[in-house]
Order: C-alpha cells, then sequence, then structure tokens
C-alpha cells in the first residue's frame, strides 16, 4: 500500500512537446488518489502509469490556464464511461466554477457518479480535513488567479510495545490512549510513563505544489516548514525578465524559495519547451539548495524513503 507517494504525469510548460506533457500529478495518500491540474493527454498518463480511475478521488486545479485544466472534462467522462460511482471532488479557482459547470452541462449530461466542483478563492485555505491528512490552498502570483496546495499529513500515533504491554497487562480497552500518548496507570495505582510502553511515532510528512507563480517571499512564507515542495522552474536565471513578465520563476528562484522556506527536498518541474534537457535547470538550482529532483513523466516519489535518504 503507498503510504505518501507523488507521481509525475506531465511537467511541461504552456504547450504539450515530444519531450514532457503539460502539467499534471497525482499524490497516492494509502491508496486514495488526488489529481493536481489536469492538462491534454492526462488520460494517457493515467493509463501508462498504472493508475485505476476508479480510485481518484479529488482532483485539485491550480489555476484556468488551458495547460492546467483542459484535461478535466475528458477526464470526468471517461471516468463516466468506466462506470464510476460515488462522488470526485473537484476545487478550483472561483472563476472555474461557471464555465466547466456549463462545460459539464454540454458534454457529459448524464454521469453515474456525482461531481462536486468546490470553489478557491481569497487567500484558499483548508480544502480537506480526513483523520489523517489535510490539503490547504494558498496563493501564488500569477498572470490569473492562482493556488498551490499543501499536502499534509497529521501527527501518527505512538507505537506500543507489546513485551511491555503484556509485562503490565494492560487491557485493550486501554490501548488506544496509550498510541495516543497517555501514561498508565495500574490497578495498585503505580503511573506508568508512556515512554515506557510505547515507542516514537514515524513521522509525518509534507509536500507542497507550487505552480505557477513568479518569484514572491509569500510563497516561501506559506510554505515555511514543509518537507518537500515542488516549484516551477520554467526558465534558467538568465531569462529571469521573462519570467517575471510572464509570471514564472527560475530554477535558481525555485531554489531560493525552498532554502527560505526550510524545505528538505525541492522538486522543480514546469520547464519551457526550450530546453532539450534539464541539466541547466539542476545546476543553477543546486548552487542555492543542495537537494534538488528534476521532475520527469512517470517519476514516482515516495515522500516517506525520501526524507529517509536525506537525513
Amino acid at each position: 500500500m503507498a503510504q505518501f507517494s507523488v507521481n509525475i504525469l506531465g511537467c511541461g510548460s504552456a504547450t504539450p512537446s515530444l519531450i514532457h506533457n503539460t502539467s499534471s500529478q497525482i499524490v497516492d495518500f494509502r491508496d486514495t488518489l488526488m489529481m493536481i491540474d489536469c492538462g491534454e493527454g492526462t488520460q494517457q498518463q493515467v493509463r501508462r502509469l498504472g493508475f485505476n480511475f476508479s480510485r481518484i478521488r479529488r482532483i485539485f486545479i491550480s489555476h484556468l490556464h488551458g495547460d492546467h485544466c483542459l484535461g478535466l472534462t475528458g477526464l470526468l467522462s471517461t471516468l463516466s464511461l468506466h462506470g464510476r460511482t460515488g462522488e470526485v471532488e473537484v476545487y478550483m479557482p472561483q472563476e472555474g466554477i461557471d464555465i466547466f459547470t456549463r462545460m459539464l452541462e454540454f458534454f457529459l449530461k448524464e454521469h453515474s457518479y456525482a461531481i462536486k466542483l468546490i470553489p478557491v478563492s481569497g487567500h484558499g485555505g483548508l480544502l480537506v480535513d480526513d483523520p489523517s491528512l489535510t490539503v490547504t490552498a494558498f496563493p501564488l502570483f500569477h498572470r490569473v488567479p492562482c493556488y498551490g496546495f499543501i499536502f499534509r499529513e497529521k501527527p501518527k500515533l505512538r507505537h506500543l510495545r507489546g513485551d511491555m504491554v503484556k509485562f503490565f497487562n494492560i487491557p485493550v480497552s486501554q490501548l488506544q490512549s496509550l498510541k495516543e500518548g497517555s501514561d498508565w496507570r495500574s490497578p495498585e495505582g503505580e503511573l506508568i510513563a508512556n515512554e515506557r510502553l510505547t515507542t516514537p511515532a514515524h513521522p509525518s510528512c509534507s509536500y507542497a505544489y507550487c505552480s505557477d507563480t513568479m518569484f514572491d517571499q509569500r510563497v516561501a512564507d506559506s510554505v515555511r516548514g514543509v518537507d518537500v515542495i515542488y516549484h516551477e522552474a520554467t526558465y534558467d536565471d538568465s531569462l529571469r525578465q521573462k519570467a517575471f513578465d510572464r509570471g514564472h520563476s527560475t530554477a535558481l528562484q525555485a531554489a531560493r524559495i525552498a532554502k527560505e522556506a526550510g524545505a528538505k527536498i525541492l522538486i522543480i518541474g514546469h520547464y519551457s519547451k526550450r530546453y532539450r534537457t534539464t541539466d541547466i535547470l539542476l545546476e543553477e538550482a543546486r548552487t542555492t539548495f543542495p537537494y534538488v529532483i528534476a521532475a520527469n513523466e512517470g517519476l514516482r516519489l515516495d515522500i516517506p524513503q525520501l526524507l529517509k535518504s536525506d537525513d
């Protein structure tokens, strides 16, 4: 079972190329699939990477430029053709709700499941609050309203020491409270510290998606403390004026955001089609931030394993 992985379906910018698809990712959290952005060709990438369409539960659209959302209507149609049941939540900027409502009414008059379009506006905020995970939105700084997303695992429970539980003959009814950090008082009145009965929980992980955005200190503030950050790196720094004019960032600027935010790992993507390889972008980012990974279609990143290797 996947605990927490990020899967790159597309990491190019503006238009599909022979090298890269337009933007899309799947976050696989404990076998629940959540898609971020849905550019053209996303359906084919879902198939190529072997994901089950029926497991896609939520879709997060960062903004309403075509390379991030033009694949959405087709994907939702395919889910219906596959006989999907239940509900799919689609989060997007407020401006897109009416647009996609009309598109779905025209292209998907009948569907086998419920589609819930949920607006994101203002400063974003909490979108999802599941028992083990939250998803929050925060503003990015592009030419149109745009949002990043943080996937944050909630604190995990401590691990029981079976030998100590047996030694003190602790009833099953009290085990949950031990996992949550409570001490144990024996029938004789002795207080047994939780640290004797349990071992520390595995650390929780967090992941932030930042695309598209110009360089802005407020982005670093929004993702401060996140373990792994995906940040657009459309250009190298010799084109920083072009990046600014178009509401994008350079690889060096992405590295500055990761460093300022205190991240452990930076993933760069959203490459301009002018680049045949990512070498120059990687080299540039690594002058400022040491642990940089270049996104590529088909790349699967196991977040807990990445963080272990970074220790």
